[in-house]
């Protein structure tokens, strides 16, 4: 009998190329999205921020378009996931956390001044 593989939930944050077209961004969202979904992965929830001001310049970009995913995965399936996240040039940063529950709403607090 073949053993189960784990999977864990995880939180993904995608910044995109603010420049995109609607089009072209739902287009780099799919192509996340299907990367989860090919990979035996289920997605939760997803939290488009929309488009932010970064909070320093990354590849001469000074805004991004965040998108927040939860999603289920077999863990060994990060691996590839992160080496095509890498190669993705929509992509200008990502960032993947385990975490214990996804949320109903997310709400960020005001940085104190």
């Amino acid at each position: 009998m073949a053993k189960k593989e784990r999977t864990h939930l995880y939180e993904g944050m995608y910044i995109l190329n603010a420049t995109l077209s609607d089009d072209a961004r739902q287009k780099a969202l799919d192509k996340i999205t299907t990367g989860i979904t090919k990979r035996g992965g289920e997605l939760h929830k997803i939290f488009d921020q929309g488009r932010k001001k970064l909070a320093y310049e990354i590849v001469k970009k000074r805004e991004g378009h965040y998108v927040l995913l939860y999603f289920t995965v077999p863990a060994t399936a990060m691996t590839e996931m992160w080496r095509e996240y890498h190669l993705n040039e929509d992509l200008i940063r990502f960032l993947t956390l385990r975490v214990e529950k996804v949320p109903e709403k997310i709400e960020f607090q005001p940085l104190p001044v």
